[in-house]
């Protein structure tokens, strides 16, 4: 599946700092800053009603997005939103460059399909989703809108793994140690099966997450 396509149209800062951001707020954009790569960081504005599009999307964390300034395109992906913690409006915007090629780490949502024809659930069995989404590195320019786990030909007691879901070509979950779980088809007696997928879940947290240092906020 492909991604929603994120463009915004920007302008770059002369002013900086809390007097910057506040002007650039007042005139409608929302301040941000560009940076990675081997460029200097810059300080950007982004059109307001741009930003709260691409977050209405639900894509706007996993997903890359293309910059336009005076006719010239960057690829990147956001890195951080900053709210307002009362009116809820954007604030200020982090973006990385990126390159299409470039191996990124997102997380992916997951999609269930064949629940209207799982034998399991037509025998009364419960879909007991044991990860939501899926953390994966991937190249920029193939980072998937979601995955798909089918479910339509599972019975009770049967599961998911990471292994029969399609990943992108380039792609690979960030646990690589073991054949993880994405759900179970449990049934009354289904109890077992549910406690071992999400020791199986808990396990992950064990693996550290690396994180992009953000710059200093406007």
């Amino acid at each position: 599946m492909s991604k929603t396509q994120i463009v915004f149209n920007v302008e770059v800062r002369a002013r900086t700092g809390t007097g910057g951001a506040r002007e650039a707020r007042k005139q409608g954009f929302v301040p941000g800053v560009l940076y990675g790569g081997d460029i200097d960081p810059v300080a950007i504005s982004l059109k307001k009603n741009e930003v709260i599009k691409a977050i209405e999307t639900g894509q706007f964390l996993n997903s890359t997005a293309t910059l336009i300034h005076k006719g010239e395109r960057q690829l990147v992906i956001p890195q951080g939103i900053q709210m307002h913690p009362v009116s809820d409006q954007p604030m200020h915007v982090d973006l990385r460059r990126v390159k299409l090629d470039q191996i990124i780490r997102v997380e992916v949502p997951v999609h269930f399909t064949g629940m209207e024809v799982s034998p399991g659930l037509k025998k009364g069995g419960t879909l007991n989703v044991v990860r939501h989404s899926v953390e994966l590195n991937v190249p920029a320019g193939k980072i998937p809108e979601a995955l798909e786990a089918d479910i339509s030909k599972l019975e009770v007691g049967d599961n998911v793994k990471i292994s029969s879901i399609k990943l992108p070509e380039g792609a690979e979950p960030t646990i690589t140690d073991r054949d993880f779980t994405i759900a179970t088809i449990a049934g009354r007696g289904g109890k077992a099966q549910a406690e071992d997928a999400a020791e199986d879940a808990a396990g992950a947290a064990e693996v550290p997450a690396t994180k992009v240092a953000a710059p200093k906020k406007d």
